[in-house]
């Protein structure tokens, strides 16, 4: 099998009878883990009004993390650009950077990361568009970094502090072909999260490094794929941990608590469940027929002790270099 570097997707999971602030305190550790394992990146979700996840500030939990770590890149997955003004997010990022130079990662998102009316109360005081208008905040940030307005331009002045600071490399993530088009046309990274897709991950991955066009941004295509694992000792206790995640896309879907197999079924083509060699086994051909050059795990696994067990076990598999 052909081994690929390994990183972790958090969204802060709030598990029942816990708390939001249990959850935040649980991704500080686990970042912790993931660095001393020799993950590559840990990147932060965005994500409101939502009561399972307490990741609704991205940027905020990437610089808590990259302080307590050495070695891991932290960036978010993403930030969802329709709730932000470009100029905010460059400037945050800017500061992240300068902070924490070559460890930051700017993972960008087209969906608001919510509901219509959580949306609607996140950008009511912008004056933009209640459309859909990510291609023009998308091109806004750009042309704020590369100060591409043209002369006359009013935001032709306008600079996204700290000036002397380059963005980190951006990033575009995404569940269809929209995403992988426009990250190979502007030569960004590519993130697929294959672990909710209904869009085939190979035909996405594939036709961004086929189409992918060298830019200021990325000289050759870097495509990340995005999957969600349970790996535990043994195969029945796998099954055990996971059987939690599979209630919890219910509860998302439907709204309702009642089991539904079909749904269930279908949630599992998804979901990589196992012993380190058995979810080995069934990544592989993925990692094949996508050319995926790195992994992005993510594990909603309820106990805040198996899930780290999971990133150790898959450390394990994949021969990551840990630190002492």
């Amino acid at each position: 099998m052909r081994m690929v570097p390994l990183s972790v997707l958090d969204l802060s999971p709030v598990t029942s009878g816990s708390s939001g602030t249990q959850a935040l305190r649980n991704s500080l550790d686990l970042a912790g883990l993931a660095d001393r394992l020799g993950y590559t990146r840990y990147w932060l979700a965005e994500h409101h009004n939502l009561a399972s996840i307490a990741s609704a500030a991205p940027e905020i939990m990437i610089g808590q993390i990259a302080a307590r770590t050495r070695r891991l890149r932290v960036g978010s997955g993403g930030v969802m650009l329709p709730n932000h003004a470009p100029l905010m997010v460059a400037e945050r990022f800017k500061v992240l950077e300068a902070l924490f130079p070559g460890r930051i990662d700017l993972g960008i998102g087209r969906a608001p990361g919510t509901d219509p009316v959580t949306s609607l109360a996140l950008r009511m005081r912008q004056q933009g568009s209640a459309d859909d208008d990510f291609l023009e905040r998308l091109q806004e940030l750009l042309l704020l970094e590369t100060r591409g307005y043209p002369e006359g331009h009013p935001f032709r002045s306008v600079q996204a502090m700290p000036s002397d600071v380059e963005l980190p490399p951006i990033w575009l993530l995404g569940s269809s072909d929209y995403s992988s088009q426009l990250a190979a046309a502007i030569g960004a990274g590519f993130a697929f999260a294959h672990h909710f897709a209904t869009h085939d991950a190979a035909a996405a991955m594939l036709f961004y490094r086929e189409h992918f066009r060298p830019s200021a941004l990325r000289d050759r295509p870097y495509a990340i794929l995005g999957v969600a694992v349970v790996c535990a000792e043994t195969q029945e206790e796998a099954e055990r941990l996971a059987s939690t995640l599979d209630l919890n896309a219910l509860r998302r879907s439907k709204g309702e608590y009642l089991p539904d197999r079909e749904k269930i079924f279908r949630n599992r083509t998804r979901l990589f469940v196992g012993t380190k060699h058995a979810v080995l086994d069934r990544l592989a051909p993925l990692i094949e027929t996508t050319g995926a050059d790195e992994l992005m795990i993510t594990s909603g696994i309820y106990e805040h002790s198996a899930r780290k067990r999971c990133y150790e076990l898959l450390a394990e598999a994949f021969g990551l270099p840990a630190s002492a």
